[in-house]
This record gives structure tokens, sequence and C-alpha cells, in this order.
């Protein structure tokens, strides 16, 4: 069975059976406006679904993708700005009070990252440009800790990466005053694709430290 023989089988599967003994639920979903609790930067990593991680039900979660979960800065121009817009309707439109930057181990982005920094850019139009936004956290973690193996040093600029989104989601002027007034609150959130573990970041201690059982 190919790929998309794969996804139609998944569909009617689903509809025969998840839709179908949930159906008056997905019904009152489509009638009113979504109201999500929580929105979620994440990856594009097929590996690492935020509504599978948080055993999320359909309308419970406002997820923005993309390539190693990064927030640009409030650059309001005429270029196309997917994430900056998806960010806008949240918290300005949806109204959402909690908005997470969530990273995960293996991230390819950062690995090309990684890779660009020992002059091995990747291939392509797009990719090294748009992980150019995280060059800082890079050339930080090489300065600091540059005598560590690669494992090490990926894993410290994946977690760089989510802190930076977080300062960068407070350069949206709609983002700083809801926090401000307590009406918004950031987190930073890293998922182990391995190990299934989620660890938080502490603002406090600089640091993530692993969810309780």
């Amino acid at each position: 069975m190919d790929a998309i023989d794969s996804l139609i089988a998944g569909y009617k599967a689903f509809r025969a059976g998840t839709y179908r003994q949930n159906e008056e639920r997905y019904q009152a979903l489509a009638a009113k406006r979504q109201q999500p609790k929580a929105m979620i930067i994440a990856c594009c990593d097929s590996r690492a679904d935020p509504a599978m991680v948080f055993s999320a039900d359909p309308g419970e979660l406002f997820v923005v993708r993309n390539v190693a979960n990064l927030v640009p800065p409030y650059q309001p121009d005429s270029h196309y700005h997917g994430t900056s817009a998806a960010l806008e309707f949240g918290v300005k439109v949806l109204e959402i009070a909690d908005l997470i930057v969530m990273g995960h181990a293996g991230c390819g982005g950062i690995e090309a990252l990684y890779d660009a920094g020992c002059g091995h850019p990747p291939e392509g139009e797009f990719i090294s440009n748009w992980m150019s936004l995280a060059t800082g956290v890079e050339t930080s973690v090489r300065h600091k800790h540059g005598e560590l193996e690669k494992p090490r040093l990926l894993r410290m600029m994946e977690q760089g990466a989510v802190v930076q989104s977080l300062e960068m989601l407070r350069t949206f002027p709609f983002v700083a005053e809801r926090e401000a007034a307590g009406k918004l609150r950031l987190h930073g959130w890293f998922y182990g694709i391995g190990t299934g573990i989620l660890s938080i970041y502490d603002p406090a201690k600089d640091q993530f430290a692993p969810v309780g059982e």
C-alpha cells in the first residue's frame, strides 16, 4: 500500500469509527467559532505531533508548525509572514491565554544550522535563510561550549532555539502588552521523541526540567 492509499484507508477508518462515535461533537465544533485553550508553535517534524503528545481532542489546540519551531521578529511589512499571521490571529482574534513554543530532540532544522556553522550549509533556496533566524543561538552555544561533542551541542541549540523564540514573541507589541497585563502566558517546552519526556523551561533557573510522571 503506497502513501496515498494508506491515507485514504486511514480516513475511511476515521469516518467509520471515531467520527461516527463522536458525530454530534464534530457538528458542534463546526457550528461555532473555534475556541482552542492553547496555542502551540511547533516544528513540522512528522514525529513530534502536539495533538498526539498531549492527547488533545479536535478544537483544543491552535497549532502553528514550521521548520525548527522558530518565531521571527516582529516585522510588519509587505512580505509574507505565515507564522506571524497565525500568531496575530491566535492572540488578537481568538484571544488565547497560553502560548507555547515546543521544541524537540533530533531536529533536522537545528542540525542544518549546526552544519552551516561548520561550513556546510544545506542545499536549497529557503532553509538556510529561515534557519539564520537562530544563528545567534548556534554562535553562542559554540562559543561557550565548543569543547562538547556534537550530540550535546545539538541539544543545547535545540533548547536555545526555544528560548530565543520566546524572546522573539515579546517583540510583537500585542504579545508583550497582553503578557504584561496578565492576559497571556508564554511557555517553553521541549519534547524527547525517543524518550517521550516533556521538559519545561524555567526562566528563573534558565534551564529545562522534565515533567514528573
